[in-house]
């Protein structure tokens, strides 16, 4: 999260922080606007502010909490709780070796329309791009 803070503040605008209590982690960065910085006790409230929030996500390489956000957006979105959003998966390579979504379908566990709920961007300009042209079909949201 501190990476997307610090792009909002090196561009002057204003950015969020979800922070959640866990010992010996997760101390606020930086670069959060001040009075936007928000410390949570349980992950359930932590994720029902981002997806509740959100109008686009970009996951990059992470851990288990990493997954637990993705796979709790990627549910919500599959079964119309969340309207579809620009979901972007930041480095090919490596959700790819973690996630075998394709397998997925194959099995029958997912439908193939739902490995359209998300794509994948190598660099920051075609996420950038994915959110972009993701307003023209998405009306309902406003993007700079």
């Amino acid at each position: 999260m501190e990476a997307a803070n610090r792009g909002a503040s090196e561009a002057n605008c204003k950015s969020i922080g979800l922070n959640i209590s866990l010992p010996n982690e997760q101390i606020p960065n930086a670069f959060i606007t001040p009075g936007l910085c928000f410390k949570f006790n349980y992950f359930a409230l932590r994720k029902i502010h981002f997806v509740m929030r959100s109008v686009a996500a970009v996951f990059f390489p992470g851990g288990f909490g990493t997954l637990d956000e993705l796979f709790e957006l990627l549910t919500l979105c599959q079964t119309g709780m969340k309207t579809k959003i620009p979901l972007i998966l930041f480095g090919r390579d490596y959700w790819n070796k973690i996630i075998n979504f394709e397998y997925l379908a194959d099995l029958g566990l997912i439908e193939d329309k739902h490995l359209n709920l998300f794509e994948y961007a190598d660099t920051a300009l075609e996420a950038w791009e994915i959110i972009k042209s993701s307003r023209i079909s998405n009306s309902q949201h406003c993007y700079k």
